[in-house]
């Protein structure tokens, strides 16, 4: 068994997607990080960067006591190696695939995160960074687009890092993207669409949060959210 600790975000769907293309037995865990949850005591135990998903794994591969992770891409690694599934086996397959979930980790979800943050939660408008974002994610968009002009997948064959760039891409209207401008990228999306395990994991929305993301954030929300500086680190 599993445990998830889980709030219904890009990086959160990322592992549920995982577990439900694999069918492993899983228990969610919700974090409600607009509420807080995210710096309880227990939490921060497995995560100590406060930031979700996170998992416990009850019976790792070394038979030895249960094994705690944070770090989406981090996750997905470690679940992929303990099954011996959605990463190739071959040695350019593998590396191949973890260069773009490093790409994922490190460009398009930061980028599409800043991307997010200044055009809707910021308390003021800043035309500079909202312009800054939304064209970096574009860039990202196209370098990915070009990627995939004779694949179907990104590593050739569906793996992780497929897994962890699709969530980044379902918000494209949200950050101000349209996937008729990136015809194989649009391609690939509708492919990973239409898979049963990703359909399976975003239907955990209705389940955990169905109200969503408020479309205005209180002044509360913003501050866990977007407030933190080092004092609060425990």
């Amino acid at each position: 068994m599993i445990d998830l600790h889980y709030w219904t975000t890009p990086n959160g769907h990322k592992v549920s997607i995982f577990l439900e293309e694999l069918g492993l037995p899983y228990r969610i865990i919700p974090v409600n990080i607009g509420q807080g949850e995210q710096f309880t005591a227990d939490f921060l135990k497995i995560a100590p960067n406060n930031r979700i998903p996170a998992i416990v794994d009850h019976a790792p591969a070394d038979g030895a006591a249960p094994i705690s992770l944070f770090e989406s891409g981090a996750i997905l690694l470690y679940l992929a190696d303990k099954t011996g599934e959605l990463l190739p086996k071959d040695l350019r397959g593998r590396n191949e695939a973890l260069q773009w979930l490093f790409w994922q980790m490190a460009g398009l979800g930061p980028m599409a995160g800043q991307n997010g943050h200044f055009a809707h939660a910021a308390p003021e408008k800043i035309p500079y960074a909202i312009e800054r974002y939304v064209k970096e994610t574009g860039r990202l968009y196209a370098v990915l687009n070009k990627h995939l002009a004779d694949r179907d997948y990104i590593a050739g064959e569906y793996s992780i890092a497929d897994i962890a760039s699709y969530p980044w891409i379902v918000g494209h209207a949200r950050h101000q993207q349209k996937l008729e401008d990136f015809p194989h990228l649009k391609r690939w999306f509708d492919r990973i669409a239409a898979r049963p395990a990703v359909q399976r994991a975003y239907a955990l929305v209705e389940q955990i949060n169905p109200k969503g993301k408020p479309a205005t954030l209180s002044d509360a929300e913003r501050k866990i959210l977007y407030g933190q500086d080092a004092s609060t680190v425990r």
